[in-house]
């Protein structure tokens, strides 16, 4: 029976450090952007959305 939970707890440490590394590569990606380009897609958002109510 210990050794179950030493497998379940190795699982629950791989599931932390590979959301981790999914946060850093969504970081990079968001930091990658100029703020020219963050104002195009706003832009861009505020037109695909229609006119105002």
């Amino acid at each position: 029976m210990r050794g179950i939970w030493k497998w379940i707890g190795l699982a629950g440490v791989a599931g932390v450090v590979a959301g981790g590394v999914l946060v850093a590569r969504d970081q990079r990606k968001r930091n990658s952007y100029t703020p020219d380009d963050i104002r195009a897609r706003l832009h861009q958002r505020l037109a695909e959305s229609g006119p105002a109510q």
